[in-house]
Order: C-alpha cells, then structure tokens, then sequence
C-alpha cells in the first residue's frame, strides 16, 4: 500500500475544462483510520472539500466545489493511490458530476517538497 496521504499537499497535472479544477487547484489531504478528506482552491475554485474513504490504495470520495463565477457543483471520484520513482504520490482518478452531465478521468501529484502553492488559499 502506497502511503499515507495525510497532511500532503497535490495538483492535477493538467487543466480540465474550463470552470473545474486545474493545475493551479491545490488539494490539501487529510486521512485517519481509512477516511480521506481534502480541502481545496485555485484557479477557477473559490472553495471545495471531498470526503470519502481509502481502503488499500483505493480511495471512494464525494467532492463539491464553488466556483469563481457562483455557481457550484457536486460529484464522484474513484482514484487508485500510486507511488512515482520519486516517491511522490499520484492518484489516477475517474469522476462523474452528480450535480450536472459529464465525467472523465485524471491525474493529480503529489507537489515537490517546497513547492510554492501560488493561487491557492488551501
């Protein structure tokens, strides 16, 4: 098992549409005896939070966020926790709005220690 996510800071790796998460959305994660939580901003997120569980290097989470523009939005995440050569964690993940159409996958990284979390109130 890949370890724990508790008190590590990640980013995508790439932009998503326009109004969700990007590369400039830090999400800083927090876990405790198989629950994950996460607080996160930047880019086009005002606010967001997502909640869930981890069992073994899979993680089962709910997300809502509010976006700069007012509006808000709710969704699943199933992501499958991985360790990069660096040792840094990656998470492949693959979402669907609940509270609107669409879904997709991506990726988010764990930041390099010392990263600068620019843009982010997280």
């Amino acid at each position: 098992m890949a370890r724990s996510l508790d008190g590590l800071v990640l980013s995508p790796v790439a932009d998503q549409a326009p109004g969700q998460v990007g590369t400039r959305t830090r999400f800083r994660y927090h876990e405790e005896n198989g629950r994950i939580w996460a607080d996160y901003a930047g880019g086009d997120v005002v606010c967001g939070h997502l909640v869930g569980t981890r069992e073994g290097d899979r993680l089962d989470f709910r997300y809502v966020q509010l976006k700069r523009d007012g509006g808000t939005s709710s969704g699943h995440c199933l992501s499958t926790v991985g360790e990069l050569p660096d040792g840094r964690v990656r998470l492949d993940e693959t979402w669907e709005w609940e509270s609107r159409e669409g879904s997709g996958t991506s990726v988010v990284e764990e930041l390099p220690a010392g990263a600068l979390l620019e843009g982010s109130d997280v």
